[in-house]
């Protein structure tokens, strides 16, 4: 599990508190029933706050993938369709290309078919 540092996290009733600052979570279950609220330790607030969210739901907030990560498998995905384009591409094909833009088309889909392991 890996929390992304700098996010923003809900508690509820208006509270947030920094993802990468969130020390410990333990759900209340007295009085309300389990998955209701939870009490949230947060660095540098000596008391704990008390959240209207489940620890589920918060844990998945810490978690979730940042905007980074899913601009990297968005990535990935073009970069997987460029090679499948690249490497469904007549030879003779291939060989124009590079001539007139002076790229190696086909090192260039390989190095993309390298990087996607």
């Amino acid at each position: 599990m890996r929390i992304e540092p700098g996010n923003w996290v809900p508690l509820g009733y208006g509270a947030y508190a920094r993802s990468d600052e969130i020390v410990a979570l333990r759900p209340i279950t007295e009085g309300r029933g389990p998955g209701r609220r939870t009490l949230v330790w947060v660095r540098g607030v000596a008391e704990p706050i008390v959240s209207s969210r489940s620890d589920d739901a918060i844990t998945r907030d810490l978690v979730a993938p940042g905007d980074r990560a899913l601009r990297a498998e968005q990535m990935a995905t073009a970069l997987e369709r460029l090679v499948e384009a690249s490497e469904g591409l007549p030879s003779v094909l291939q060989r124009v290309i590079t001539q007139e833009t002076g790229q190696d088309f086909a090192a260039i889909a390989r190095e993309g078919r390298a990087a996607l392991g």
